[in-house]
């Protein structure tokens, strides 16, 4: 398996919450080398790994497959396009971006910006509801291909950096989703301590929908959720970051299980898999928040990939760790 193809191509893939289908289509295509059931069951990709053994707990693994992005609400007069935000969008850098309209056909479009010569002097965040994209078509020709209620992403690939550091957008979370397809790629005619079933879910950056329903149909013994976290930059708090390039990022939380953080620990130590520890100190804004809570419960823990520039089109990972973070899967799910 090549991570960096693997990564790059989920990565591409159109899915914004609510619209994930292309995503999920490249995502199940890629499981059923390793989960032949594998089906898109509401929206959510999931499969069985391996034949199930009687009398061994069930483990999930757990990826989201959406990405942030925004959703169409009106055309002005004018013809300019006015959304609404799907997730946590940063703001701070909207002014001129490339877009993409996920229509009855692609249309690509930059979002308004106002020249600094006429702002005199002011920087103001745009609110979501100033922001405008131009595509250049008039009402009257954008109507008969876009809808209120059709997605929009940022227009950006995948490029490569120094050593194996690679930047683009939706790395949150296609890179989880390339981490776990690589520990079953390790794990491929080994026995594991588990029955595993994998799944690549849904509307995570709209609060964890997907995780909900596919926790209730699981409803697994132990789940990990496989996410990002944030990498230091220049002037962040780095108590509160990782590194990137460190390994993953075992989470401890009050909300999730320390006996599954500390069994990720012994199992990094003892393969020598380099780890970094991320403390949280209520819930983990990840889908272990829904699997913790499911029916009775589950046994739950985060293994983050770090990140730079978190849901921004220039968000930016080290392919080592999305590495190290199947390794680590691995090495706790195969029987010891």
């Amino acid at each position: 398996m090549n991570i960096k193809k693997t990564v790059t191509a989920l990565a591409e893939a159109v899915g914004a919450s609510g619209s994930e289908k292309c995503a999920a289509e490249l995502a199940l295509s890629m499981l059923r080398e390793y989960c032949s059931d594998a089906e898109i069951i509401n929206g959510n990709v999931i499969g069985r790994f391996g034949a199930y053994k009687d009398g061994l707990p069930l483990l999930v693994l757990d990826a989201h497959i959406d990405q942030i992005g925004f959703i169409v609400t009106y055309i002005t007069e004018e013809g300019f396009v006015k959304v609404g935000n799907i997730g946590g969008i940063d703001r701070r850098l909207l002014p001129a971006q490339s877009v993409v309209i996920h229509g009855k056909r692609d249309i690509k479009g930059v979002i308004c910006s106002v020249p600094p010569h006429l702002t005199n002097g002011g920087s103001e965040v745009l609110e979501i509801n100033d922001v405008a994209i131009d595509t250049g078509m008039t009402k009257y020709e954008l109507e008969k291909l876009v809808s209120a209620g059709d997605s929009i992403t940022f227009d950006v690939t995948c490029h490569e950096l120094i050593g194996s550091r690679i930047t683009g957008g939706a790395l949150d979370d296609r890179c989880g989703v390339a981490s776990v397809l690589y520990a079953l790629e390790i794990l491929k005619e080994k026995p594991t301590e588990y029955n595993v079933i994998v799944i690549f879910s849904t509307q995570e950056e709209v609060g964890e929908r997907g995780a909900k329903i596919g926790a209730f149909e699981i409803n697994p013994d132990i789940a990990i959720a496989v996410d990002v976290s944030f990498a230091y930059a220049i002037g962040e708090n780095e108590s509160k970051c990782g590194y990137l390039g460190k390994g993953p990022m075992i989470g401890i939380s009050p909300s999730l299980s320390r006996e599954i953080s500390d069994r990720l620990f012994v199992t990094a130590k003892n393969a020598e898999i380099p780890y970094q520890t991320e403390v949280m100190n209520g819930l983990t804004s990840t889908n272990a928040d829904r699997y913790s809570v499911n029916r009775c419960g589950a046994k739950t823990c985060t293994v983050s990939i770090p990140l730079r520039n978190m849901h921004t089109p220039v968000e930016v990972i080290d392919l080592a760790d999305v590495e190290s973070t199947a390794k680590l899967l691995a090495e706790f799910i195969k029987e010891s």
